[in-house]
């Protein structure tokens, strides 16, 4: 199966990058940015005719798109480009693999939550309430692909890390190191993603082709509950940065143009049942990712 990958140089993109070597299956990696060191297919996800030309040409049967507007608070002025990426592109993406008989993985967010007060982990069944135009955007390509008919899996994913791009834990792992003191937000909690291991869950979904008849949304992150304040400590204790007084805070401290969820854990009940996977637990997978880093 022919396999076309957009943002490919992204956190999550990289990661499929390096799980896939050696597939029978043929992956096509495309982005609207280059990257040193790798092969790149220029592709506007938002230009249908560019879609179609591509997936035509290569006789793609399935696409990962891993592509998004992700930057929450500039999502807040930025709201057209932000709505063309989150919302339109998959809509598009659906369209043209409906047309050629194929399946559409998107990578959703937590951020389609948020709104509504609560305190145990978000079914795939609840109803989405953004509270910002990020949210919202993502909100609405899902609702778009699943209009649209194409067979798909969406996988919605929280608080995503690699070793590759701008993240939280190298930023952690940088300001711990050089600040005396740090304040960070207590009163978020979720669950960290290493992206390596939703690149894993993904190609373990294609690869052994269990996507066939469980067309759906799944939620996936790794296992666990911490708040924001939690994370950097165990990147701080891991990294042997001990010197930094990391101190907790609220998140009014912080002004945001958008309110972020205050309790986003994904229940990953279904995923983990559909396609018979063990999730690990948060702290294995930094452990993992930061090891890769030093």
């Amino acid at each position: 199966m022919n396999i076309l990958v957009t943002g490919a140089n992204g956190q999550l993109g990289n990661e499929i990058r390096l799980i896939t070597k050696g597939s029978s299956d043929k992956y096509i990696f495309t982005d609207v940015t280059e990257q040193e060191g790798v092969d790149t297919l220029f592709l506007d996800i938002t230009d249908i005719d560019s879609l179609r030309k591509i997936v035509k040409d290569n006789k793609v049967k399935c696409i990962i798109n891993c592509a998004a507007y992700t930057n929450v608070d500039k999502a807040e002025t930025d709201t057209i480009l932000c709505h063309k990426l989150n919302a339109i592109a998959p809509k598009f993406m659906a369209q043209v693999m409906k047309e050629n008989e194929g399946l559409l993985v998107h990578v959703s967010t937590d951020y389609v939550f948020g709104g509504d007060p609560y305190n145990t982990p978000c079914k795939e069944e609840q109803q989405g309430t953004p509270t910002g135009v990020y949210g919202k955007t993502k909100l609405a390509g899902e609702q778009n692909i699943i209009n649209s008919g194409v067979p798909y899996i969406i996988i919605r994913t929280a608080w995503l890390y690699s070793e590759f791009g701008k993240n939280f834990v190298k930023t952690m792992m940088n300001l711990t190191a050089t600040k005396p003191q740090l304040n960070v937000v207590f009163d978020q909690c979720g669950t960290p993603t290493y992206a390596g291991d939703l690149a894993e869950v993904i190609y373990n979904i294609i690869s052994k082709r269990k996507f066939e008849g469980n067309t759906g949304i799944y939620h996936y992150s790794n296992e666990g509950v911490c708040s924001w304040y939690d994370f950097t400590m165990k990147i701080a204790e891991i990294s042997g940065n001990n010197t930094c007084d990391i101190q907790p805070c609220h998140s009014n401290e912080f002004p945001s143009p958008v309110v972020r969820p205050a309790y986003s854990v994904l229940d990953k009940t279904k995923i983990k049942e559909t396609f018979n996977i063990k999730v690990p637990y948060w702290t294995t997978s930094l452990m993992k990712c930061m090891a890769n880093l030093k």
